[in-house]
């Protein structure tokens, strides 16, 4: 992660952590029978007679693509490795197996059926959602660069005052703010850090210390919702409703903001609310002394007029006809050219998350392009299923996966099937407010997910700070998320209800 903020150490130590647990022997050997399991899965799927799938009309290289899903699910689920290596591995199976430029005597046309086009495959990694990543990670490097992030924390921390409850509140808003436009991981490490003195001043018998540590992990997760770029799984789902090919909904990142950050700032109060009734503070005021200054250079006001003009650009993309994909290249080009960020700087782009969400997007590709998605959609009567039915079971697929494994992984997983579900299932959705409730949903349910340690990591950052009992983050985590979807899910369908979606 970004290396120039105070917080650094605390998301190092996270990584330790999970590397550690990673390359446990005990856990090595396990992951070993995992690997070989998912090998024997996905190799029966290969060699099967395409006859056994009971799909009219399937052929080999559609046959090829289910048992690379069936790898890339087994690998996210179980984690025998890194998502982002699965995700690699997803995209090499497809270019040799399943494309124009495979292994010759594997890719024949004539045996297997039509082939993917490679360059079909290798532009899942330049997808203009990547783009639009890759924009996000850009502003998020310069802003902890200069530190405006930590000037912006002093200075919208300051008129919450010292009234303990305040002070809480006013770090729930700031968080859910930051974890907007600032990877989630890196707004909890530089927010535990302001609070690292503040949790000195506490009584240790109290809850208050408690409550502060989660508000973090809580205001994180449920902030990340509020904008395409704040989760992986948010800019997925876009990827899926704007897709040219599919659904084709142009929704932009004004239009998503308009009614997710209401639903954002409600549910960030209503958890205020449930951590001053579950911990409350015993000590009435506190003072912050928060750490770390801006730098008063030319860089910084470039970044400072550059964030501004980006985010601004975003939320006008319907008045200014540049959609938020082309937007996140404004900052990229201005920083490049003016040095704010440099070569070193590319480095702390969190490329494992890109490679992620390109995986997940390339067995979309291959589902679509190799036509699994229309003899599937032929063969399996979807328009016959209930909305309700496909709304419950995705959304609480998603927010039980969530909590276990990566919540892109998730998304990459559910997205490329609930968009050939719901493509099939045409006006029948209608009955639930469309489309949009079923895969924005998903990404709610996501952000939703955070009863455990493991869920995230804000939450991972927030019980390492040992003011954390798992129990406790087991119960705001169970409250909140369950507020956060029932309401979640009521805003789409009233937004989809009045067409503002």
């Amino acid at each position: 992660m970004f290396k120039n903020f105070d917080g650094y150490h605390l998301v190092e130590a996270y990584h330790k952590m999970r590397h550690e647990q990673r390359y446990h022997p005990g856990r090595v050997f396990k992951k070993s029978l995992e690997a070989v399991f998912v090998i024997i899965v996905t190799l029966v799927l290969w060699n099967l007679p395409v006859t056994a799938f009971g799909i009219e009309g399937l052929n080999v290289v559609q046959q090829r693509i289910i048992a690379i899903f069936a790898f890339a699910t087994l690998m996210w689920v179980m984690e025998v490795v890194p998502s982002w290596a699965t995700s690699v591995a997803v995209m090499g199976l497809m270019l040799l197996f399943t494309s124009d430029s495979g292994v010759k005597w594997l890719c024949d046309p004539d045996e297997v059926g039509p082939l993917l086009s490679h360059k079909g495959v290798m532009a899942c990694f330049a997808d203009p959602v990547i783009m639009l990543f890759i924009g996000g990670f850009i502003l998020a490097i310069a802003a902890t660069k200069t530190g405006l992030d930590a000037q912006l924390a002093k200075v919208l921390l300051k008129p919450f005052g010292t009234k303990s409850e305040n002070v809480l509140l006013g770090f729930l808003l700031i968080t859910g703010l930051f974890s907007m436009f600032i990877s989630n991981t890196a707004t909890a490490a530089m927010m535990l850090t302001f609070l690292t003195p503040v949790f000195r001043q506490l009584p240790p018998e109290g809850k208050g210390r408690m409550a502060l540590a989660l508000s973090i992990p809580v205001a994180a997760n449920l902030g990340g919702m509020g904008t395409p770029i704040g989760t992986p799984p948010n800019t997925i789902a876009l990827k899926y409703l704007n897709d040219p090919e599919g659904l084709n909904l142009d929704m932009g990142f004004g239009q998503w903001m308009m009614f997710m950050l209401p639903l954002v700032i409600v549910l960030l109060f209503i958890s205020w609310r449930l951590l001053l009734r579950m911990f409350p503070f015993t000590q009435k005021t506190i003072e912050l002394h928060i750490e770390g200054s801006m730098k008063r250079d030319k860089q910084t006001y470039i970044v400072i007029v550059t964030f501004f003009v980006t985010v601004l650009l975003w939320l006008l993309d319907s008045v200014t006809g540049i959609n938020s994909y082309t937007v996140a290249f404004i900052p990229f080009c201005v920083f490049a050219l003016t040095g704010v960020i440099n070569r070193r700087d590319m480095e702390e782009i969190n490329w494992s998350v890109i490679w992620m969400v390109a995986g997940g997007f390339a067995l979309g590709y291959g589902m679509n392009a190799s036509g699994l998605a229309d003899v599937a959609v032929k063969s399996i009567p979807f328009s016959d299923f209930s909305p309700l039915l496909i709304l419950a079971i995705s959304g609480i697929i998603c927010y039980l996966l969530s909590n276990f494994i990566s919540n892109s992984a998730t998304a990459a997983l559910l997205m490329p099937i609930l968009a050939i579900v719901c493509g099939a299932m045409g006006d029948k959705l209608n009955a639930i407010g469309g489309t949009p409730i079923v895969l924005i949903g998903v990404a709610i349910a996501s952000s939703s997910a955070m009863i455990l340690p493991i869920s995230t990591p804000p939450n991972a950052l927030a019980y390492a700070t040992n003011l954390v009992r798992q129990n406790d983050m087991v119960k705001i985590g169970i409250i909140v998320g369950i507020i956060s979807m029932l309401l979640g899910y009521s805003v789409l369908y009233a937004t989809s209800a009045l067409h503002l979606i």
